[in-house]
């Protein structure tokens, strides 16, 4: 059993300068390449973190922009139908007036045939009064001259 002990105490004691190159190599590595690892991590993890928050502003400014475009575009249109409207009602109001004007000259023209026609039926029976009565003067003088024969 003391062979073994003393075995293994020469084992251990060449095992030594490996475990003390082991912990050398592990402070080394951990100086040399995990701390600038880490850190080189940390900074990707802060730009992807200023790049998501830098995003989602640009994402918050565009729906603004959007939202206040879709106000100005319905603010136009309203306005448009607006000015349509008003287009509208003055044509409506012109047409009525052109209507009314028409109406107001066929009623003239009307009212002067009238008076035309009116004239001419009170020449006309003037002229048939006049007529008749001549006419009745011959008629009775053709009538007593043949009495008389």
């Amino acid at each position: 059993m003391e062979q073994t002990f003393q075995a293994l105490q020469g084992i251990l004691l060449k095992a030594i300068p490996t475990a003390i190159l082991l912990l050398v190599l592990y402070f080394y590595f951990k100086a040399m390449l995990f701390g600038p690892l880490a850190r080189v991590l940390k900074e990707r993890e802060a730009m992807t973190k200023g790049a998501r928050k830098d995003a989602e502003q640009s994402l918050a400014r565009a729906e603004q922009k959007a939202k206040e475009y879709e106000d100005k575009l319905r603010d136009a249109k309203s306005e448009v139908y607006r000015d349509q409207e008003e287009t509208r009602k003055k044509w409506l109001a012109d047409q009525a007036a052109q209507l009314a004007q028409a109406k107001a000259n066929a009623e003239a023209s009307t009212n002067t045939a009238r008076q035309g026609i009116a004239q001419e039926v009170a020449a006309a029976r003037q002229g048939l009064a006049d007529t008749s009565s001549a006419i009745a003067d011959q008629i009775a003088t053709s009538v007593l001259a043949r009495r008389v024969k």
